[in-house]
């Protein structure tokens, strides 16, 4: 009897503990921001992130030349509150990987970026319902982003 006692005990001290990263886009001018925080009750995991535009009915590029797929104005990426590893993007690139690095609860990072839809006769300007179908991809979950911009994941639960 005393074996079920100590698995249930072990059991009560080590709860699984949340873990969500959240993904906001915000249409600017000349910049385009992309916020990325970490809602966890304990650290994260390093972690790959997809950011993939390409799933989203409004034809969405990344614009980050003056002499690519984009219009007008244009931004490479940028990150702008911390760092992470990022793979190369190239004009027209519709996917953006981001190697996070262990990540503190609250903790957050944003970059910069000029993104064009390529449906509409606005193509500079890209709101929050024109993300939506984009995928936020992380740790073997995905969310498609919402008419608000948003995306979240539900992260890896991690241990106490």
């Amino acid at each position: 009897m005393r074996l079920p006692l100590f698995i249930a005990a072990l059991c009560v001290a080590t709860p699984a503990l949340s873990a969500d990263l959240i993904v906001s886009f915000r249409d600017g001018a000349p910049k385009d921001r992309f916020t990325l925080t970490y809602e966890g009750s304990c650290a994260s995991q390093a972690t790959q992130v997809d950011i993939d535009l390409g799933t989203a009915p409004a034809g969405l590029i990344f614009d980050i030349t003056g002499a690519g797929a984009g219009v007008e104005v244009f931004q490479p990426l940028e990150w702008v509150v911390g760092t992470a590893r990022t793979t190369a993007v190239t004009d027209g690139d519709t996917v953006v990987s981001l190697e996070l690095e262990p990540l503190a609860p609250g903790e957050t990072l944003a970059f910069t970026v000029d993104i064009d839809d390529t449906t509409s006769s606005r193509q500079i300007t890209v709101n929050g319902s024109e993300m939506v179908g984009a995928t936020l991809r992380a740790d073997g979950q995905e969310a498609l982003f919402d008419a608000t911009g948003t995306a979240r994941v539900a992260l890896t639960k991690c241990q106490s």
